[in-house]
């Protein structure tokens, strides 16, 4: 497996847990939610379910970031030594 292709299988792995964790987030929250979790206009969160609920899909997005970031790394990386050849 060549350096490009490694940084893509990082990059998808990266992108099913970001998915998993946000299904998961958001299928707990579908039972105690008042408000569907896209909606940008929601009041603001009024129970500590709710804050825990933002605080955990804040979270996810941070991490998935991170991730992502890592592995646009690699992929620059992998790049930059395939142009160096």
């Amino acid at each position: 497996m060549d350096a490009a292709s490694a940084a893509k299988d990082r990059v998808d792995r990266a992108l099913a847990l970001l998915e998993r964790r946000l299904l998961d987030l958001k299928g707990r929250a579908a039972g105690s939610s008042r408000v569907p979790d896209d909606d940008l206009f929601a009041p603001e969160p009024s129970t500590e379910t709710d804050r825990l609920r933002i605080f955990e899909l804040e979270a996810a997005g941070r991490d998935a970031a991170e991730a992502l970031s890592r592995a646009a790394d690699a992929i620059r990386d992998s790049l930059s030594e395939q142009e160096a050849r």
